[in-house]
C-alpha cells in the first residue's frame, strides 16, 4: 500500500515537472534585450524563447517554437499589434490605432476631500491605448486589421482572430492580461504557483479596470506651480489636436523629447496619463544603443528622478 502511495506521489511529482517545464517556466532566454528598439522588448508579440519546448512531452522543440504560439496568434510584424497604415480606429486619438477601445468606466482615485484641489476624470486617450491590452479585457493579439487584405473587424473576437491561420493549424486561444487568461500560469500565487512556479510574473503588467493602485491618470495638472507650492512649473508647451501638450523641457529646444515628462491636454486641460512617464517604445538609459530603462519608463526611477521632475518635496 504505502509502496503504491510512493509510485504515485512520484508520478503526480513528474507530472508537475512536465507540466511546469511546458507551460511557463523556467522563464527561458529571450531576444528581450531591451536594446536599441522596440523589435528587443517586451512590446514586439512576434519574439519567441530561444530554446522551444514541447508542450506534449515538455521535451526540447528542435524548431525553437516559442511557449506562446497557441495564446496568440504570431503576425509577423512589429508594430501590428499597436499600429496599423490602413483601417485604423478612428475613434480614438492615437496614431494608426490597431485595437479597439472598451467602453469602460474605470474606477479611479477621488482626491476630493484628500485636501488635494486637482480635478480628475476617466482615463485618456494616451492611457487608453495603454490599458487596451493591459486592462485584461482583450488579447493581446486582438488587432483591428490583420497583416494582408480583408481581415478586418471594428470588434475583434476569437472567431475573428481565428481567421489568422496562414500555416493553416488553430491557435487554440487568445489570451489577454487577466487572471483567469495569461495569469493563470504567470502569476507566483494560486494555481500559478502549482503549474508553472518559475513562469515569469505577468501581475505587473495587469492593471485592470481599479486604477486605484497605480499612479491617477487622468488627473489635472495643478495650473498654480513654482515656489510655495509642491509642482514644477512645466517650461515647454505644444500645440495638439484638442489642447496643448505641457512639458519639461530639459534641453530647450522646444521640441518633446523621448525622455521628458509631458501632460497630455485633451480639452479638459493639462492631464497626467500613462504617457506621461511611458514610452511603449522604449528608451534608452543613457547613450546610444545602452540599454531601455525598465518599465519602458522616460526617466530613471534612480534616486526617484522621476517622481522629482513634477513634484516638488
Amino acid at each position: 500500500m504505502r509502496n503504491n502511495l510512493y509510485r504515485i506521489m512520484a508520478a503526480v511529482a513528474v507530472q508537475l515537472v512536465v507540466m511546469t517545464t511546458a507551460w511557463g517556466g523556467p522563464d527561458r532566454p529571450t531576444e528581450f534585450s531591451n536594446m536599441n528598439s522596440i523589435v528587443n522588448t517586451r512590446h514586439n508579440m512576434t519574439q519567441r524563447s530561444k530554446t522551444g519546448v514541447d508542450l506534449l512531452s515538455g521535451g526540447p522543440n528542435a524548431g525553437g517554437a516559442g511557449q506562446m504560439d497557441t495564446s496568440r496568434n504570431d503576425y509577423g510584424q512589429v508594430c501590428v499589434y499597436c499600429h496599423t497604415p490602413h483601417g485604423a480606429n478612428n475613434t480614438i486619438a492615437a496614431p494608426l490605432w490597431n485595437r479597439a477601445i472598451p467602453s469602460t468606466t474605470y474606477t479611479t482615485y477621488n482626491l476630493l476631500g484628500t485636501g488635494a484641489s486637482q480635478s480628475y476624470s476617466q482615463p485618456g486617450g494616451s492611457s487608453l491605448v495603454c490599458l487596451s491590452c493591459h486592462d485584461g479585457q482583450q488579447a493581446v493579439d486582438a488587432v483591428m486589421n490583420m497583416p494582408g487584405a480583408g481581415k478586418y473587424s471594428s470588434n475583434p473576437n476569437f472567431a475573428f482572430l481565428e481567421t489568422w491561420q496562414p500555416s493553416g493549424s488553430s491557435v487554440g486561444s487568445h489570451l489577454g492580461l487577466s487572471s483567469t487568461e495569461c495569469l493563470v500560469c504567470h502569476n507566483p500565487t494560486g494555481f500559478g504557483a502549482i503549474i508553472a512556479p518559475t513562469a515569469t510574473d505577468f501581475t505587473v503588467f495587469a492593471i485592470g479596470t481599479d486604477l486605484r493602485n497605480d499612479h491617477p491618470v487622468g488627473v489635472t495638472y495643478p495650473a498654480t506651480t513654482g515656489g510655495g507650492t509642491d509642482w514644477k512649473t512645466p517650461n515647454g508647451s505644444v500645440a495638439k489636436t484638442g489642447g496643448t501638450t505641457l512639458f519639461f523641457d530639459e534641453n530647450g529646444d522646444g521640441r518633446l523629447q523621448k525622455s521628458e515628462i509631458r501632460m497630455y491636454d485633451t480639452g479638459q486641460g493639462a492631464e497626467v496619463e500613462c504617457g506621461s512617464c511611458h514610452d511603449p517604445h522604449g528608451v534608452p538609459s543613457a547613450g546610444t544603443g545602452s540599454a531601455f530603462l525598465p518599465s519602458f519608463l522616460r526617466k530613471t526611477a534612480s534616486g526617484s528622478t522621476i517622481c522629482l521632475t513634477c513634484h516638488s518635496k
